[in-house]
């Protein structure tokens, strides 16, 4: 039977991030770090549930970079692997070493399907303003879809007001509520996700959420629950619901994805998600 296409419009999209540009092997010893390491992780989490891979490219001594020919390795990988069937995001986060021109430098290069956006790093003050509408220009021109990093409320109504004033140039767009920060021993738990939904705090139809520590699970399955969506894995998060160090991200994703079928929530694919995304302009 055919999947329900309004179904799929209302389903929950489920992402990986399974190594992010802090984490090591040190830090587990499955975590990916070649293309195709990235590419075994990718077909791994598609059959766990995965929609959508969030991909960090690292350099030979483990190091994250923002480098074409290293996302262009890894894009090919991953899609030797799973086709189109998982919706493939570039990161462009600095993790300190990088300039917002170089950060948006890196997608001009790549062009890839979709590229996630740190404001705050983007867009450090207005000065910055006129360059970040600009590239948003250009992705729009090449359908590469962004999605806005928000860390806190507050970037939440700057980016609103952003979009109020003509320089982010599209009607609504896609975006990631961070519960919590990189840092040592970083908790995240379900009611930090009020703020962002509070009565009077800025709307937007496509929501994703990550969150740190061993309540992720519980954390992204209320989000969905709320009406949004969820990414997992090791960037963010080494343990399953139940405390465990979870052996790989396929582990953490088909623990996600348990649940959201647990809560009576149907699963997007890559398609259902990348048909949420067009809806929305």
């Amino acid at each position: 039977m055919a999947e329900d296409p309004e179904r799929q419009m209302q389903a929950v999209a489920l992402a990986v991030a399974p190594n992010g540009g802090r984490r090591t092997r040190a830090d587990h010893p499955a975590l990916p770090q070649t293309a195709e390491e990235l590419a075994a992780t990718a077909a791994a989490c598609l059959e766990a549930g995965a929609a959508m891979l969030h991909c960090h490219v690292r350099d030979r001594e483990g190091r994250h970079i923002l480098e074409a020919d290293a996302y262009r390795a890894a894009v090919a990988a991953v899609r030797r692997a799973v086709g189109d069937r998982l919706v493939l995001q570039i990161t462009t986060e600095a993790v300190g070493r990088y300039r917002p021109h170089e950060q948006m430098e890196v997608v001009r290069a790549v062009r890839p399907e979709a590229a996630s956006l740190a404001l705050a790093e983007l867009v450090p003050d207005a000065s910055h303003e006129a360059a970040f509408g600009t590239f948003l220009e250009f992705m729009k021109a090449e359908n590469i879809v962004p999605q806005i990093i928000l860390y806190h409320p507050d970037e939440a109504v700057r980016l609103k007001d952003m979009m109020a004033r003509g320089v982010v140039p599209f009607d609504d767009i896609p975006v990631l509520y961070v519960l919590g920060r990189y840092t040592e021993g970083q908790r995240s738990a379900p009611a930090d996700l009020l703020p962002f939904l509070a009565p009077g705090a800025p709307h937007f139809k496509h929501f994703m959420l990550c969150a740190f520590g061993a309540r992720e699970a519980t954390c992204v399955a209320t989000a969905a629950a709320l009406g949004g969506h969820a990414r997992v894995g090791f960037e963010n998060n080494l343990h399953l619901a139940d405390g465990r160090l979870a052996p790989d991200n396929a582990a953490i994703v088909r623990g996600v994805a348990d649940a959201l079928g647990a809560l009576g929530l149907a699963r997007a694919d890559a398609d259902g998600l990348r048909a949420q995304w067009a809806a929305l302009n």
